[in-house]
């Protein structure tokens, strides 16, 4: 918890350079303020102050200047005090050391360069070589005579030459595209300035050839004074065509040798070219980034996308920070120049930020914070960063990468870093809403339930995130059936230990806005895991692999659940299906459509990624296929999605229930699972066709070997209660013998080619026999241990089962059909009760048997786990 408080601190607190903004106006320009708010003109603007983005920033803005929440009030503010005094305190509170200003844009009443270095230690200009173009065009030359090409090229190079800059920008997207013509012909150029005089003036350059003409003049010039280059690259206004913006049309600029030494910046991101934009940074030495966040119609986690893709490949050091503020100095605070709309329906939040003319928009210093904080904290969760490594790299990305592309003399003397505990803006690490008044602490017991204890928030910050809340020993001692530890648990109620929260899972709950919730590991005291910890098993088991192979698994979850409706049946109340359509069926979709756009929009609240959803083949019941992710983030996703899922459909009057087989004559539910296996970020179970067996490769196989050798064992995780036996049934797609096949959904392991994955090769292998009635991190946790084991011995598999399985049932063994079974192979896994260990393991089995013991003398008590799962 601590190294992500340093983290958390280190971005909070680390110096800003501004790479590209904008001039700030006067307080009287004939820029509206509202446009602040809204891309609005005319009598449209008027309805601007109803927006939810005007009232959410109003309150910010309120809250910064210790003003009236109200337009009106912060108006009054903004006069009053004039604009000096509040650009002073905006740049502050963004807590920005150096800016440099594109000031290409026209603005009514803008200042100058100069009036921007009152604010900030240091301000560098930019240069919008197009503007410089088309101010000289718009002159009469100097002879008095028509513009030649010759003429205004040697004045556009001397005024290149002429200005104090720090380097040069081209909006080239916006008028002709990035496919830049290196070698333009002198007479096509000549042709495209007499194109260009003729439309008049003011002039606008779109020609394409007299733009390559003019950006390739710029390129040597910047070549010759070692200056760099920013491009605007990917999404803008309606004047742009998005099919031309991909950086990746640079290639030739950038194959092109006469040019290799020029350092070029794609802005914003790319996006949506995110990716292409990192690929480039990471084969071409002269490409650089920068993350000017505000993308037109992006969410929150639409930029933390956009960040991660734009680090896949690309080094650190190569990615620059900006803030893209424009007009007024609340959009270098607030990040919201023009408009961040969020619109509240039932899908939830999402932020959506439009642009200005030729895409000036702008993402500030307090949102990018969260951003970056966000994306760090997730790397170093997947293993991919350390703290300290994490630390470094905001200091890289905000400021230290900036500093040295540009050569800016050193600011961080004149930056009261000193005055940061007294600024207005602190980074929330899940953005979190000033009125939340409870934290809900989670965890999920041995016998797959989830738990949660309740603290009021000012509690949870000033004492629970260190020293975590008490909790006896039993809790992992506990059955479905009943709240005290079972026989043969080796727990009771002596004793006690510490739900320590982990800050990295702590989130606003969607669905209750008050509330926020996390997740809490096990201690016997803060910073000693308990043994019996199922989270503390999971990494545990984990490092063994990565130790000893290098290897990481990752996991991706499907749900099966059943929406039950309330009825009354003589007097009493009797839960039933939501309805009786078949498999796919639209009809289920258009009926359940409210509750399950609600669940979509919670989960992508909580960044978890929803691949796809559809009605299954039960009475009321629907599938959810959850993103892929690392083992750990895939656990704890699965918690938070199931919460989600159950939740929702409390709102609507509905029960969401994951009970394997909630009726005995209708299908079951299941939680399967697609793994694979990466080495260093790359994908290490595909084979390569033709070269390996089945398409998987040696270590792939010898993984997926090894959890098909343990797999009855491992169903004491997967399948944890007799009901799980009831579902794991003969064709019924639940994979009831033990064997595996290429894409034979009969088998409980399903070798996967989806789309995309070329010919022949298998890109993951799926778990049937998992259900929403299992501990995740436990279920996880023993297909690991049975991974490393196959890896130990260099396990093969057998041949495939091309069949259904029950049709061949003499050459295949069935795997265990009850409880009871599986127990029983679990108590002669040596390797399993190594790995995961004794006292956990013991815990375990002695939850399993009073499972056993309780429901075979209640028949019918099996009906009542809809209430616990």
């Amino acid at each position: 918890m601590d190294n992500f408080a340093a983290l958390k601190t280190a971005v909070e607190t680390a110096e800003l350079i501004d790479a590209h903004a904008h001039n700030i106006v006067a307080v009287d320009s004939s820029f509206p303020f509202l446009n602040c708010f809204s891309e609005a003109t005319g009598e449209a603007l008027s309805y601007a102050p109803h927006t939810i983005s005007l009232k959410r920033s109003l309150r910010e803005i309120a809250e910064l200047y210790g003003s009236d929440l109200s337009l009106d009030a912060v108006q009054e503010y903004r006069s009053s005090s004039g604009v000096d005094s509040i650009t002073k305190k905006c740049l502050k509170a963004a807590r920005i050391s150096a800016i440099l200003i594109d000031d290409g844009l026209e603005l009514d009443k803008k200042y100058e360069i100069e009036w921007h270095k009152g604010f900030v230690p240091f301000v560098g200009r930019i240069l919008r070589i197009e503007r410089v173009a088309e101010k000289i065009l718009d002159e009469v030359s100097p002879d008095g005579t028509a513009w030649t090409l010759d003429s205004f090229t040697e004045i556009f190079v001397d005024n290149l030459k002429s200005y104090p800059f720090v380097g040069f920008k081209s909006i080239a997207a916006y008028r002709s595209g990035l496919e830049i013509n290196t070698n333009v012909l002198k007479k096509d150029a000549d042709e495209g300035l007499n194109d260009v005089l003729r439309a008049g003036k003011p002039v606008r350059i779109t020609n394409k050839n007299f733009i390559d003409y003019i950006f390739i003049h710029a390129l040597e010039v910047a070549q010759c004074f070692d200056l760099p280059i920013q491009i605007h690259t990917g999404f803008g206004d309606k004047d742009l065509d998005l099919r031309v913006s991909n950086p990746l049309h640079l290639r030739n600029l950038l194959e092109d040798s006469r040019f290799s030494k020029c350092r070029i910046v794609l802005l914003h991101a790319s996006y949506p070219f995110s990716k292409e934009a990192s690929y480039l940074a990471s084969v071409y030495p002269q490409v650089y980034l920068d993350f000017g966040l505000a993308v037109p119609k992006l969410s929150f986690h639409g930029m933390l996308s956009s960040v991660k893709e734009l680090l896949e490949l690309a080094p650190i050091k190569k990615v620059m920070f900006s803030t893209d503020g424009c007009a007024f100095p609340e959009s270098f605070y607030l990040g919201v120049y023009i408009k961040v709309l969020v619109t509240i329906e039932n899908w939830g939040y999402y932020g959506s930020i439009p642009v200005s003319s030729e895409n000036e928009f702008t993402l500030g210093a307090k949102k990018a914070r969260e951003i970056v904080f966000a994306v760090l904290r997730d790397a170093c969760t997947d293993g991919d960063l350390s703290i300290p490594e994490a630390v470094q790299a905001a200091k890289d990305i905000f400021s230290e990468n900036a500093r040295q592309f540009y050569k800016i003399k050193t600011v961080s003397e004149s930056f009261d870093s000193n005055d940061i505990a007294s600024l207005p803006v602190k980074l929330d690490i899940n953005a979190s809403v000033q009125d939340v008044a409870l934290v809900r602490i989670i965890w999920v017991d041995a016998s797959g339930q989830h738990r949660c204890r309740v603290v009021p928030k000012k509690r949870f910050h000033d004492l629970i995130t260190k020293n975590g809340v008490g909790l006896t020993c039993a809790s992992m001692g506990m059955s479905s059936h009943m709240d005290c530890p079972a026989d043969e648990t080796n727990l009771s109620g002596v004793g006690e230990i510490r739900l320590i929260p982990d800050l990295s899972t702590k989130s606003i709950i969607p669905w209750a806005n008050d509330q926020e919730m996390v997740l809490a590991d096990m201690h016997l005291k803060p910073g000693i895991p308990w043994e019996y910890c199922p989270r503390e098993t999971l990494r545990r088991v984990s490092k063994v692999l990565k130790d000893e192979f290098n290897l990481v698994m990752n996991a991706g979850f499907e749900n099966e659940f059943f929406l039950l409706r309330s009825v009354l049946v003589d007097g009493k109340e009797k839960w039933v299906p939501f309805d009786a359509t078949p498999y796919c069926s639209t009809s289920a979709f258009d009926a359940a459509f409210p509750i399950l756009k609600e669940i979509v929009a919670s989960l992508q609240s909580l960044n978890i990624v929803v691949e796809q959803l559809h009605p299954e083949a039960g009475h009321g019941q629907f599938e959810i296929a959850l993103g892929y992710t690392t083992y750990d983030k895939a656990a704890d996703n699965l918690v938070y999605a199931t919460r989600s899922y159950s939740a929702v459909a409390r709102k609507h009057g509905l029960l969401a229930t994951f009970v394997p087989k909630y009726m005995l004559d209708d299908i079951g539910s299941g939680s399967h699972v697609h793994l694979s296996l990466s080495e260093n970020g790359e994908n290490v179970f595909m084979g390569s066709s033709g070269a390996t067996r089945y398409g998987i490769s040696k270590i792939g196989e010898e993984f997926m070997a090894g959890v098909l050798n343990h797999l009855p064992s491992i169903l004491a995780f997967t399948a944890p209660v007799p009901n799980s036996y009831d579902r794991i049934q003969p064709n019924t797609w639940s994979g009831a013998y033990l064997c595996w096949g290429m894409e034979n959904r009969e088998a409980p392991l399903r070798a996967a080619c989806p789309p995309g994955t070329p010919d022949g090769i298998v890109s993951n292998f799926e778990i049937k026999v998992f259900d929403g009635c299992a501990n995740p991190h436990l279920g996880l946790a023993s297909i690991i241990a049975a991974g490393i084991d196959g890896l130990r011995k260099h396990s093969t598999l057998p041949e495939p089962i091309d069949d259904n399985p029950d049709n061949v049932k003499d050459k295949v063994q069935r795997l265990p059909e009850s409880l009871s079974e599986s127990v029983e192979a679990l108590d002669k896994d040596a390797v399993l009760r190594d790995l995961i260990g004794e006292k956990l393991l013991v815990a375990v089995k002695g939850v399993r048997k009073a499972e056993i013991k309780y429901y075979s003398e209640n028949k019918d008590a099996w009906k009542n786990l809809i209430y616990r799962y």
